[in-house]
């Protein structure tokens, strides 16, 4: 999740900060699914399809899609993936989830929105998708991550894009809390300043 805190939560919220000096906001960076019930957190960030159906939902960051890169030099030695099930040729860099210690299953979707699901294998393991990123750019294998965090890296040149016909967009980022909270003063500027414009 630091890529949600990066990307969308500390841009938003760094202005904030200057203008409201009495407001205090701590970042909590855990992949696992925290209860808000049992937590002192206010609120929670995921993407909206992971958001429980009783919990306010806010979308603060537009869809997102994640995608298959790898560096020019990966592909010259190693190919190119011509459909998620080639993957298992290759050399992947893997995400290991925190909240069950599990590697994650890279997901695709087939033209006729099937989920496609595949277990990859490579040398490198990390538990936060920037070392993946990285490991990608150092051309160790194959990377299954956000195409926004991506993006520059793509545009140089530094990573190229595989399988992009089988990477579908879903909800993006969205800032989560329990129904029965009632916001503070300061919980609604955060909210302000968050909430997704247009």
């Amino acid at each position: 999740m630091e890529y949600a805190i990066e990307s969308l939560l500390w841009p938003k919220l760094s202005p904030v900060l200057k203008d409201h000096p009495d407001v205090k906001i701590e970042f909590v960076m855990d992949y696992g699914y925290t209860d808000l019930a049992e937590s002192p957190c206010d609120a929670g960030v995921r993407y909206g399809d992971q958001v429980s159906e009783w919990m306010i939902a806010m979308r603060i960051g537009p869809d997102e899609r994640t995608v298959c890169v790898g560096a020019p030099a990966y592909f010259d030695t190693a190919g190119t993936p011509e459909m998620p099930q080639d993957l298992t040729r290759h050399q992947c860099i893997n995400l290991r989830l925190s909240n069950h210690g599990a590697l994650y299953a890279w997901e695709f979707e087939d033209r006729d929105g099937n989920e496609i699901r595949v277990k990859v294998q490579g040398q490198a393991i990390f538990n936060t998708i920037n070392p993946v990123l990285r490991a990608a750019k150092d051309g160790h294998g194959l990377a299954l991550v956000p195409e926004r965090l991506a993006q520059e890296h793509l545009d140089s040149g530094a990573l190229r894009l595989c399988l992009g016909d089988y990477s579908p967009y879903f909800p993006g980022f969205h800032l989560y809390y329990p129904s029965r909270q009632r916001p503070s003063s300061a919980f609604g500027v955060v909210l302000d300043a968050l909430r997704e414009k247009g």
